[in-house]
């Protein structure tokens, strides 16, 4: 199988952890006057993410961390600061942390403070440009001859991704030559209304000599070196209702030689901030928004970034480091296996313990792979109650297979109450060091035991509804636990609460937002709330093997709490419940009755068939998706005014921007029409259609194909057919088929291990002793190393032959490779360190 002939994909992922600011200024120069600061996160010009809003201070905390797949390509990761307006006005931009989409690895998982930056209109900038440039000799006055002078021949073919100015791009573009003795002349294009992807393709010529004699309407050419043209600068424009606004610009030196340059031609080009003389000259690979400010003036921002770019080729390709992963079920002992090694060599557990548990369950083997993993740490075990309490591989993987397994399931069970507790917003502080005034403190504690008694109550009585699959493997696990603690009639309980309290329900209550319980902005007191709730949920695990508050209390303030629950009843109900869903799951999973919430929010929609003009068409709805049917409504809390059953989803497919010239669109098609739905963000778009394709690919009518324009004017815009029933003209995207909430990418996984093992390399390496013995550091055995760096070595192989046909295919000025960008190549480039890779090169 030929690399350049391979399919290969490349998936974008971000985590991202906002920190903290400090060093701010003050909102009046020279006085502590404070600000109410927030953050939010921005892909290129677009944001996609917003952090709580920390008042009064100018040292904010935030400690938010978002993570998301990148739907598209993008040039720059933003982070904005901005300071809150009490009276409803326009808030304060106060700076920005600009990161380029290439330099965004050197940060991976290390804290780092970015200095912040001045916000400048004008260099607020994204897009690219096509410009077409040619210099064409001039005929004789008579028509016959070639003159020696040329004259400039420039065509605008079109822009992409352009910035949206309030809400809209009315672009048009300014074309401007520049003469050697600083003469200018600009012709302009027509404006493209409604887009940001405008299609100019205007030329403009312009003379390469002076008119010096314009009154007697004849024209003096000078010599060539006294003047010509000697630059062009296309600007791109918003035509804006007060105003024209600045999108971005193009210069292109071209002077002298340069006018022969045959690569000016046709290239694509990204746009520039505008330029001045007045500011110092930045190199184009600083971000925009940092020309004004070297230095920590406004401030400083601490981050973690993590990105990841996946080069994933077909399965065939992993096929022999699949195989090898899969295998590890049947080594004996585990400890010799591949899979042990990796969790024994990486530090960071979850890394490699996320795509283990994607490999392990898309080949049906999660259940036999964790509990081998699990036998070996609990035969290691002396002490009951420290079983699965380290940072081991095996937790870490649990930690992954059940928010996998089990995301419906805990919006099912927590949901409810988590709404309510945003909803009233009650205040359940009981630390007396927090409370301004103490004769609160009783109602606080009644409002806190209703939250944790609804709670309870849930988890509880929700144990017919834990997956199956959860409680097969939570049935090996107390198997494992009580074959080596035969006489220890607690650990039956202990070793399944440990995961379904502390590491499932307790965590999913204190950060609601990273398991999709919310997407609402929580405020302080609502965060104490959680807190406080989470702590006592944490405990309930512990009722089944203490008898008394001292052994379940730490604080002395909690203790009136957890009297609550020490009681027989609630014992009684904890071991029921873990009895439950640690049962023998072979029987089937009984289906959920009560629909259950997945997603919802605000977005716009139209539906087929309607008039094409008019604001009737478009209109804000509030969307809510459940298990059963997709559903809107004019506000959160109304009724419907329209519910789609999932069974009548045909497909679910994005729109092209040139339905309606809006980003962003995507459509439910149903039998009788389709809906067309416009998303906040590209962010929140890719999640909807990936959310409701996933639910409804197993829909019996699902479509085949599908149109990828709307019917407009009596047309269908993709296929120009004038039947408004005719069949679809494009295939429908092809999903995996499986039966948890997210999608698996198999060979993305794999992708991942290769990329772990070969940046662990130089600890293989160290494993691999001179003797010839079988037995390495820590008991593995020498084949599962050799065969790691085999596997490893003939995927690499491939992913260097790829990277270099990437490197020769890519030409600077292609659309892939804009000039403009000075580091334009560095994606094609290997990215790994070259000692790792000699280690893998030279092993036998």
């Amino acid at each position: 199988m030929a690399t350049d002939d391979m399919d290969v994909r490349i998936e974008e992922r971000l985590k991202i952890k906002i920190g903290e600011a400090k060093n701010l200024l003050s909102r009046n120069h020279g006085s502590s006057v404070c600000r109410d600061v927030y953050c939010t996160l921005s892909l290129d010009q677009e944001v996609i993410f917003r952090t709580s809003t920390i008042e009064k201070t100018l040292s904010p905390f935030f400690g938010e961390e978002f993570q998301f797949e990148v739907p598209r390509k993008f040039r720059y990761l933003s982070v904005y600061l901005y300071d809150r307006d009490r009276h409803l006005k326009q808030d304060k931009v106060l700076g920005k942390v600009a990161i380029k989409r290439e330099e965004l690895a050197p940060y991976n998982n290390k804290d780092h403070w970015f200095p912040i930056r001045p916000v400048d209109a004008d260099s607020e900038v994204q897009g690219k440009a096509n410009i077409e440039i040619k210099f064409e000799p001039l005929l004789s006055r008579n028509n016959s001859t070639y003159s020696s002078k040329k004259r400039l021949s420039v065509r605008v073919i079109e822009c992409l991704d352009l910035t949206l100015k309030n809400g809209s791009c009315d672009p048009y573009a300014l074309i401007t030559v520049v003469y050697t003795n600083e003469k200018k002349v600009t012709k302009r294009t027509k404006v493209r209304k409604k887009t940001t992807c405008p299609q100019f393709d205007e030329i403009f010529q312009f003379d390469n000599y002076e008119d010096r004699d314009r009154d007697k309407d004849t024209y003096t050419v000078c010599p060539e070196s006294e003047v010509e043209i000697c630059e062009l600068n296309v600007s791109i424009w918003h035509n804006g209702m007060g105003g024209d606004i600045f999108l971005g610009e193009v210069k292109v030196q071209l002077r002298g030689l340069q006018q022969q340059n045959a690569a000016l031609k046709n290239a694509w080009y990204f746009l520039q901030p505008r330029s001045s003389k007045n500011k110092p000259h930045v190199s184009v690979s600083t971000p925009p928004g940092t020309r004004l400010s070297i230095d920590n003036s406004l401030g400083s921002l601490r981050l973690q970034v993590q990105y990841t770019a996946d080069h994933v080729f077909p399965a065939k390709v992993y096929e022999p480091l699949r195989n090898l992963l899969l295998d590890s079920v049947n080594v004996r002992p585990i400890i010799n296996s591949p899979v042990y090694l990796l969790g024994d060599i990486v530090s960071s557990k979850m890394d490699v313990a996320q795509p283990l548990v994607r490999i392990f369950m898309h080949h049906e083997k999660i259940v036999p792979i964790i509990r081998a993993l699990a036998d070996a740490e609990i035969s290691n075990v002396t002490d009951a109650t420290t079983i699965f309490r380290g940072n081991t591989l095996v937790s870490k993987m649990m930690d992954e297979a059940m928010k996998m397994i089990g995301i419906q399931y805990l919006h099912k069970t927590l949901r409810p109450t988590i709404e309510q507790v945003f909803l009233e917003k009650k205040p359940c502080e009981i630390d007396p060091t927090r409370v301004r005034d103490a004769t609160t403190i009783q109602a606080n504690l009644s409002n806190l035991k209703s939250y944790v008694h609804g709670i309870f109550r849930a988890i509880t009585e929700s144990a017919v509804h834990c997956p199956a699959l959860m409680c097969q493997i939570f049935d090996n696990l107390k198997e494992c636990a009580m074959t080596y603690f035969p006489d220890n009639k607690e650990v039956r309980y202990s070793v399944i609460s440990g995961f379904i309290f502390l590491r499932f329900f307790a965590p999913a209550i204190l950060g609601p937002r990273l398991f999709d319980l919310t997407s609402e902005q929580i405020d302080a007191q609502t965060n104490r709330t959680l807190t406080l709730i989470s702590k006592t949920i944490q405990s309930l695990g512990n009722l089944v093997s203490c008898r008394s508050t001292q052994q379940v209390c730490k604080e002395e303030y909690m203790e009136c709490v957890y009297k609550e629950f020490c009681t027989e009843t609630h014992v009684r109900a904890v071991r029921q419940f873990l009895e439950i869903i640690s049962a023998n799951s072979n029987q089937k999973h009984i289906a959920v009755d009560t629909p259950v919430t997945l997603k919802e929010g605000i977005m716009i929609k139209r539906a087929q068939g309607r008039k094409r003009f008019g604001r009737k068409n478009f209109k804000q709805r509030y969307f809510k998706l459940t298990t059963h049917d997709l559903s809107y409504s004019k506000m959160k809390g109304r009724e419907p005014l329209c519910q789609i059953p999932l069974s009548n989803i045909l497909a679910v497919e994005r729109l092209q921007e040139k339905s309606f010239k809006m980003k962003n669109m995507f459509q439910i098609v149903q039998k009788e029409r389709a809906l067309y739905v416009q998303a906040a963000n590209c962010v929140e778009e890719k999640e909807w259609v990936d959310l409701l394709t996933k639910i409804c690919q197993t829909n019996a009518n699902r479509l085949q194909k599908y149109h990828p324009c709307a019917f407009i004017n009596g047309q269908w815009l993709c296929c120009k057919s004038a039947n408004v029933l005719a069949p679809g003209c494009t295939a429908v995207s092809v999903t995996d088929s499986n039966n948890f909430h997210m999608t698996l990418d198999p060979e993305r996984d794999l992708q991942r291990m290769h990329s772990l093992v070969l940046t662990h390399a130089l600890k293989l390496n160290q494993m691999y002793p001179s003797t010839n013995g079988t037995q390495l550091m820590h008991g593995v055995s020498k084949n599962s190393v050799t065969d790691l760096i085999d596997v490893t070595y003939s995927i690499e192989q491939k992913h260097r032959s790829y990277q270099r046909a990437l490197a020769r295919d890519t030409k600077l000025g292609s659309i892939a490779a804009p000039i403009g960008d000075d580091n334009y190549l560095l994606a094609s480039r290997m990215n790994i360190e070259p000692a790792l890779y000699s280690v893998i090169q030279n092993i036998p």
